[in-house]
């Protein structure tokens, strides 16, 4: 896609939030109030005190614009203000009770504007929003503050997201066909239909609610254990997420008894065959095939505990 169709695409897509929010219309979320009056309400609200310098800065607003609405809000008895005891050219800024019942009922319709979209999505579909818009954040705003990482035991939903996670990206990347998606789909659906919770367990990672990293292991038989299904999400890559699943493998297999690990790569994935080395796993087989469709070189390592 071209520059200019890409900055096409992207006003398009700003032409139809703004939109969607209706943060161009006068009357922001059917009140009084219009969208800058709603963020000020909105900043104010959400914190003790304020000062005015802060939310010029913060909201990019016009020093003299602000002073207007926060005069404004003052006679609607919605804000009070008291000289910045660091800071004598600014103000601390509070909302008062009147101003609380305000700010909370802003609150309530823009939860039950979002909510009422959402309701009308398929199942999984306003997490695949959620997760667009933590992507366009991150990529756009870097140094914004990102929710924790969690790593947590499956549930249901998740082996599905594997399947379709890892069917997708290794078809983008790599141009594997269908072939892999059934490997995969054969493989969660063996561990979930199969599934002993005493020598088996699968690793979802997540970010802000959002899946972003997954890694299973299953019993080989024989003191065997299986590691299948390492997976990172782009947005996750470079944080050592994947070093972090395999060590919680190792740890696993170890406190359970297994002596040893086994696992079947493909020498194309040169992250993942770095963390395996890393941790200790040796090659020891290896052989080509076409089993995705390309021609790869299919790599079996296996690590002793």
């Amino acid at each position: 896609m071209s520059d200019s169709a890409l900055i096409d695409a992207a006003r398009d897509f700003n032409r139809f939030y703004t939109n969607f929010l209706g943060v161009l219309s006068k009357a922001y979320l059917d009140t009084p109030f219009t969208l800058t009056d709603a963020r000020v309400l909105f900043e104010v609200g959400s914190q003790e005190r304020v000062s005015a310098v802060a939310l010029v800065r913060d909201l990019h607003l016009d020093p003299a614009y602000l002073s207007r609405i926060l005069k404004r809000f003052k006679a609607e008895g919605l804000m009070d203000t008291t000289p910045d005891p660091d800071d004598r050219r600014s103000q601390l800024i509070s909302v008062t009770d009147q101003g609380h019942q305000q700010f909370q009922e802003l609150v309530n319709r823009s939860n039950a504007q979002i909510a009422g979209r959402f309701d009308k999505l398929a199942s999984g579909e306003p997490q695949n929003v959620v997760a667009a818009m933590k992507t366009i954040r991150s990529l756009l705003d870097p140094e914004a503050t990102l929710p924790p990482l969690v790593i947590r035991p499956h549930r249901a939903g998740d082996l599905g997201w594997i399947v379709e996670s890892q069917a997708k990206f290794y078809s983008e990347e790599y141009g594997w066909d269908m072939r892999f998606e059934g490997l995969v789909a054969e493989v969660a659906g063996r561990f979930l239909t199969n599934f002993d919770p005493a020598m088996e367990y699968a690793w979802i990672a997540e970010r802000g609610g959002v899946n972003i990293g997954s890694i299973l292991i299953t019993n080989g038989g024989d003191g065997v254990a299986k590691l299948r299904l390492l997976y990172i999400d782009k947005s996750a890559r470079g944080l050592g997420l994947g070093k972090t699943l395999v060590d919680e493998c190792v740890r696993f297999a170890r406190a359970r008894g297994y002596r040893q690990i086994s696992l079947w790569t493909n020498d194309v994935l040169s992250t993942a065959r770095s963390i395996y080395m890393k941790a200790g796993f040796q090659l020891v087989s290896e052989e080509k095939h076409r089993m995705f469709g390309p021609e790869l070189n299919g790599q079996t390592w296996v690590l002793d505990l």
